[in-house]
């Protein structure tokens, strides 16, 4: 039987999104406060004081309903405000994403490196959760779609690729929630011995990566835990190795050693679920993933200049992009390459594979590859 090609979707990005807006329903404590004090206060991670008197000039601010542009006006309690961000372009991203599964329950989707998942920062409407939502609006109706809001269950670093797991429907969504979340509290509560999680969790997740260095040992157990600290250009901080954090642990073995090039390709399973915890606890061993512009060895940002924050106004009234890495940055190397779930509502194990980019695999996944490829091209 010939092999059916898997389907892809995607709709070009706009050249400008549609903006956003922010509104705040004040409380009887926000009385005493003028326009510009509210904002300057509240959201001063959004923009400095200039910035906001800015925006306000601009009349981008509503308060109940009539643009206000005197920064000075007192607030009356129980008022409603809404700041009008305006449409910006975002930075390039792609838009393609592959369907690897889907059913009624859920979908699970290749994302590719640059796509972000959800809004935040410069990122509102080139997102993966976008395209979702595209896909849906364009193949049913708006009555047989209310029941249906694919939205992701878990994160994915912009710059990392491969699987993620969605769920169409409130009930699905819960379960894999909590299934996700059940991982990373067995490791908090120092159950991770291996058969245990093995036998418990519902989910499973292995990754590929590419990192510097030759690692000696084939296989490699880190349970360094994670926590936050102060960072430019990061509002709510930076996770980073810390005694002090939460417990995380990744389980790294090695899929090939390249001594002459000084790199290591690694298959990573992650037993907790932290924000960038691969990135972080590779670099704590010192193997940081080849390329990335944000971790070093440690598990420490390469900026060390952590109470630095760059005043300077951008166009939009907010803060200027920072010069140091952040993040949502790209250039490293790491795919989500096999996903194993019980189904949220068949209970049946599911297995997932996210084909490797060519930079992850092995000489012999590569033969392998190229030898598929003949074949098809020579069945067309």
């Amino acid at each position: 039987m010939e092999a059916r090609a898997p389907e892809t979707f995607g709709i070009p990005w706009p050249d400008l999104n549609d903006g956003l807006l922010y509104t705040d329903d004040l409380s009887l404590s926000d009385c005493d406060l003028t326009l510009i004090e509210f904002y300057s206060r509240k959201y001063k991670n959004s923009a400095p004081l200039q910035g906001w008197l800015q925006r306000i000039q601009n009349g981008q601010i509503t308060v109940d309903g009539t643009v206000t542009t005197d920064p000075n006006k007192s607030l009356s309690g129980l008022s409603r405000l809404i700041y009008h961000r305006l449409p910006w372009k975002e930075p390039d991203a792609p838009y393609l994403l592959e369907v690897l599964y889907e059913d009624d329950h859920m979908i699970a989707l290749n994302k590719p490196s640059g796509l972000q998942v959800l809004p935040g920062g410069l990122f509102q409407q080139r997102t993966a959760l976008s395209q979702l939502q595209w896909r849906v609006s364009k193949n049913i109706s708006a009555v047989a779609s209310q029941g249906k809001h694919p939205v992701p269950v878990h994160r994915l670093g912009r710059g990392t690729s491969g699987i993620l797991l969605c769920a169409k429907t409130k009930l699905a969504k819960t379960r894999l929630s909590m299934y996700f979340a059940d991982g990373t509290s067995l490791i908090g509560e120092n159950r991770c011995l291996k058969e245990e999680v093995k036998t418990t969790r519902k989910i499973s997740k292995v990754y590929r990566a590419l990192v510097v260095g030759i690692l000696d040992q084939d296989e490699v157990i880190i349970n360094q835990p994670i926590g936050i600290v102060k960072y430019p250009g990061v509002a709510k901080g930076l996770y980073v190795a810390s005694p002090s954090g939460k417990p995380a642990l990744s389980k790294v073995y090695v899929v090939s050693r390249d001594i002459q090039g000084n790199r290591s390709l690694v298959q990573v399973e992650i037993q907790s679920g932290r924000p960038h915890q691969i990135r972080i606890h590779l670099s704590f061993i010192g193997h940081p993933l080849l390329g990335d512009p944000l971790y070093v060895n440690g598990g420490q940002p390469r900026c060390f200049d952590l109470e630095f924050v760059d005043e300077n106004v951008a166009h939009d009234g907010g803060y200027q992009r920072p010069e140091n890495p952040v993040p949502g940055d790209c250039g490293y190397f790491l795919h989500a390459h096999m996903l194993v779930v019980h189904h949220p509502i068949w209970e049946e194990v599911i297995k997932i594979t996210a084909p490797l980019p060519s930079v992850l695999q092995t000489d012999d996944e590569a033969d392998v590859h190229q030898r598929k490829g003949i074949r098809q091209h020579l069945s067309n």
